[in-house]
């Protein structure tokens, strides 16, 4: 019980921690920001009160993460470093790689010294718990990049399932007299996931003096999407070769919407598979005792269930 209690425990840290990551920005002055507070109050109140006004994780749990990371990155080779904040910018989150890599150490310790705790307190066995705590701990260590991979992996279908409509859009929009610039902010404009704010951001990389073609790169560099990628080489080809990019937009609309539709048939055919493993065990065990339970009973209530010991008195 006292395990479960921890376990339960470390899990809910866990989770506030990647929660406080998440909602921790990349790069904040906090000094102007106090300061703009106390600029639009009318009341007079120090900078005290105000920063006691912010939330507990703003002002305790996330500094401390950052000064954490700020240490780790001393240590931290910067191919790993790198390699991170490509990870981050693939899973479309604005966190210091360092802040990230520290949260494995916090959670290492979180886990792994919360069963050992445990132990000593209880005095159970200190062998069983240290290698239980070691267990632990490499799950809270590798916990964060489970969790990364896997918001990765949601994104970039995400991204993948959104490509043929907002491709049908832009093919619209060039159709209609539009350049490539303009429909792509209004892909921008029009929707709210994951494909429109990389297409958002790449217009602000334009307008920011980058070019076309290199914003275009990037944003494929970012998303590791194949299918993205196809398509950024499409459009950078037909620029170069004087393509008519609505007939170029066209015909990777409909390549997607093939693609997808091929996708989604190979996962029907796969559903057979994954069923076996919930039917065999629960829905079958559940089916056996409806059906043989009435029989099972009346069995040892006969006469053969006295010659085989199981009828009662």
């Amino acid at each position: 019980m006292a395990i479960a209690i921890i376990l339960g425990i470390a899990v809910i840290g866990a989770v506030v921690l990647v929660v406080a990551g998440i909602r921790s920005p990349e790069a904040k002055n906090s000094i102007q920001d106090r300061m703009a507070a106390y600029a639009v109050r009318d009341e007079a109140v120090t900078l005290e009160q105000i920063e006691l006004s912010e939330r507990f994780h703003e002002r305790v749990i996330i500094p401390l993460l950052n000064r954490i990371g700020t240490m780790a990155a001393r240590f931290t080779p910067q191919a790993t470093l790198d390699s991170a904040k490509k990870k981050l910018e693939t899973a479309g989150l604005q966190i210091d790689p360092a802040f990230f890599l520290s949260l494995r150490f916090v959670l290492a310790a979180l886990f792994g010294g919360g069963i050992l705790i445990v132990y000593l307190v209880t005095g159970r066995n200190f062998l069983q718990g240290l290698g239980l705590s070691v267990l632990f701990a490499a799950l809270g260590f590798f916990f964060p990049d489970l969790w990364l991979r896997s918001r990765v992996s949601r994104r970039q279908k995400g991204i993948f399932r959104a490509m043929p409509d907002a491709l049908d859009l832009l093919t619209i929009c060039v159709e209609a007299g539009l350049g490539f610039d303009a429909a792509m902010a209004k892909v921008h404009e029009k929707w709210e996931n994951d494909l429109a704010l990389e297409f958002g951001r790449v217009i602000q990389e334009i307008r920011l003096g980058k070019l076309r073609r290199d914003a275009l790169r990037d944003m494929a560099d970012r998303l590791q999407v194949t299918e993205m990628t196809s398509f950024v080489a499409a459009i950078i080809q037909s620029e170069q070769l004087g393509v008519s990019m609505a007939k170029v937009l066209r015909i990777q609309s409909d390549q997607m919407r093939v693609r997808r539709r091929q996708l989604a048939e190979e996962e029907a055919h796969k559903l057979p598979i994954k069923m076996i493993f919930p039917i065999a065990l629960l829905i079958f065990p559940s089916i056996m005792v409806i059906l043989l339970g009435p029989a099972a009973a009346s069995l040892m209530g006969s006469a053969l269930g006295g010659i085989l010991g199981f009828s009662g008195g």
